[in-house]
């Protein structure tokens, strides 16, 4: 329990203490309340009308409270008080945390990095690495900065950078970016940039630039504040020469205090809130909801987001005759039993979720980065690797073979050949697989009169194969960081609102610069995820469509609460100026309205979209 929850649960004891005369003392009980909550209050506004000479609703607030001290209405004034805090404690639950996204995005990069000096090899760190060094790199290391290779093939996970949902194959003379990972394989490198022209640093500073560019919703009471002041105090003014009497003129002071109008949106944000952390998210800042609601544009990147994030094998086809399917999936995964490629891991893990066939023996294993693998396999050599490396090794591909082939790779899949004693045996097909709930999600935002689009940074053919089964009109693809954040400004310069969902470090300056930004939380990067304004914690995206119905009606349900509060207001004023009601009178009416206000926002708790499906259980389980 904090500093604040402990003054509101003190003052609040204090005004019923006060309330039902509990007990008899000296100086009446409300004291505390005003004294807890009160003070505060007039401090701040003091400060701010006398610094910055800004009227905010703080000040008709300390009017009220001091006007009612003077005139001995302590109750009153502690109830204002009280309301007041607590209205600002429930804003302040619902406002950004603090975040260290870019620190993180920092510590990405390596601090130490191996530079060759002749046959030397000298430990040093990343921000002393020169130009034109000569770099070692060991398997399972982070690149330390951007460059050249000059030796040694390996294969790159890129998809933290670039999103790319396959590993990418380098030899020498291809370039690599700091922040990705060496899969396996040892390689030098020649550096070529560093500091704040590296990959990494490029990402902070697009990131920087987006979060700077983001507007922040401004309370409606503040937005008011100087309006609600002036009139309140011309009124009571008037009031008090009209009729002489003090007490209605602080009457109407005290009504006037926009109690209902400041919890009007905190308590309804706060309620949404907790409806949607019911379906995995977290709302890490308060006004996301609020921008939610005025979306109508999806931008949704494609690996680890629609689709798993990890390649699997979808086809196998066997071109032997006398070899079945199955049969070449058991060779293909006996041979690849070994491999450290991440392909070959992917036919041995998904051959083992389709079977409980124990992998036959391998022996003479042999792994060609870039190319594949040889190894015996039950006393037959098998080969499976890319076209190349089965041409060099003198298996003929037939060109009927190599365009069945084509057939998946225009589909964004990755093909392994595979020969047997010499012979073309067939091909596995993998691929990056949907996640199931993707093509119901994307019919239930359009019903929304939401356009989802694709932004991706892997392959064209990988993105059409996609848009196609998931019936969405518009994609980009290879799209690097600033390619989606030009696409995101373009929507908004054309007043599309656009929600940005995404996982891997390449989206976090998107999900930054998007009126809402949405990560994945399990599988996603901890960049994403402390870039973004909400965070999905289980990766289940059926709920999307959910929490922007639900921001629409929090929107609707706060501007019933503002006109129901400033109608209230209204109609006090009118009683306290005609001197139907004194000033504990008026705060009780307070109590009343922001009762009412509480009441309705808190249906948003049990808000349920009509067709909201849940996650496919069986797969997702399995698949965690």
């Amino acid at each position: 329990m904090n500093k604040k929850t402990i003054l509101i649960s003190l003052s609040a004891v204090s005004l019923i203490l006060s309330f039902f005369n509990v007990f008899k003392l000296p100086f009446d009980l409300s004291w505390a309340a005003i004294l807890l909550c009160g003070i505060p209050i007039i401090f701040e506004a003091g400060e701010a009308l006398i610094k910055d000479f800004d009227i905010t609703a703080d000040v008709l607030v300390a009017m009220a409270i001091i006007a009612s001290v003077c005139i001995g209405e302590y109750f009153a004034a502690g109830e204002v008080a009280l309301i007041m805090t607590l209205g600002e404690e429930l804003e302040n639950f619902t406002v950004e945390k603090a975040r260290k996204g870019l620190q993180r995005l920092v510590s990405l990069s390596p601090v130490k990095a191996r530079v060759l000096h002749g046959n030397t090899e000298h430990i040093v760190a990343v921000d002393q690495v020169q130009v034109g060094d000569i770099l070692k790199i060991l398997p399972g290391e982070t690149v330390p900065v951007d460059g050249v290779i000059l030796s040694g093939q390996t294969s790159i996970d890129q998809s933290a950078m670039t999103g790319e949902s396959l590993p990418v194959d380098k030899k020498g003379g291809d370039e690599v970016s700091s922040g990705t990972v060496n899969q396996f394989g040892s390689f030098t490198m020649k550096a070529l940039r560093r500091g704040e022209d590296s990959s990494i640093q490029r990402m902070i500073q697009l990131v920087e630039s987006a979060d700077a560019g983001k507007a922040k919703i401004v309370h409606l009471a503040d937005r008011w504040a100087f309006w609600i002041v002036l009139i309140a105090l011309s009124t009571a003014v008037i009031t008090g020469i009209v009729t002489r009497d003090i007490i209605r003129s602080v009457t109407v002071l005290v009504v006037f205090c926009p109690c209902a109008l400041v919890l009007a949106t905190p308590v309804a944000i706060v309620a949404a809130i907790g409806n949607v952390s019911k379906h995995g998210f977290l709302v890490k800042e308060g006004d996301a909801l609020e921008r939610l609601a005025t979306v109508r544009k999806v931008a949704l990147d494609k690996t680890g987001t629609l689709t798993y994030g990890v390649p699997s094998v979808v086809a196998v086809v066997s071109t032997s005759p006398g070899l079945t399917e199955q049969e070449l999936f058991h060779i293909a995964a006996s041979a690849e039993q070994f491999s450290e490629h991440p392909l070959g891991k992917a036919v041995v893990t998904s051959y083992r979720k389709t079977t409980e066939r124990i992998l036959s023996e391998t022996s003479d294993f042999v792994m060609l980065p870039g190319n594949g693998v040889r190894a015996v396999v039950a006393g037959a050599p098998v080969i499976a690797g890319n076209s190349n490396f089965l041409q060099n090794s003198g298996i003929l591909l037939a060109k009927e073979f190599l365009a069945a082939s084509e057939v998946y790779q225009k589909q964004g899949c990755t093909v392994i050949y595979i020969a047997k004693e010499g012979r073309v045996a067939g091909f596995i097909a993998l691929a990056d697989e949907l996640r199931p709930e993707s093509s119901p999600l994307m019919k239930r935002l359009k019903y929304l009169g939401v356009e989802p689009v694709l932004l991706t940074g892997d392959t064209h053919a990988a993105a059409s194969s996609v848009v196609s089964r998931l019936e969405i009109d518009e994609f980009h693809a290879g799209c690097l960081p600033e390619d989606k954040m030009a696409h995101i400004a373009q929507y908004q310069k054309e007043h599309k609102p656009v929600c940005m969902i995404g996982d891997g470090i390449n989206d976090a300056p998107a999900l930054r610069l998007a009126d809402v930004g949405i990560a994945m939380g399990k599988i996603g990067s901890d960049i994403a995820a402390t870039a973004a304004d909400i965070v999905l914690i289980n990766d289940h995206i059926h709920a999307i469509d959910h929490i922007i119905a639900l921001s629409r009606r929090m929107m609707t349900t706060i501007r019933c609460n503002i006109i129901f509060s400033m109608s209230l207001n209204f109609l006090a004023v009118l009683m306290a100026v005609t001197g139907c009601i004194n000033p504990v009178a008026g705060a009780l009416v307070h109590n009343g309205g922001s009762f009412l206000v509480i009441a309705n926002s808190a249906l948003l708790l049990y808000y349920k979209r009509g067709g909201l499906q849940q996650c496919p259980k069986g797969k997702m389980e399995k698949r965690a």
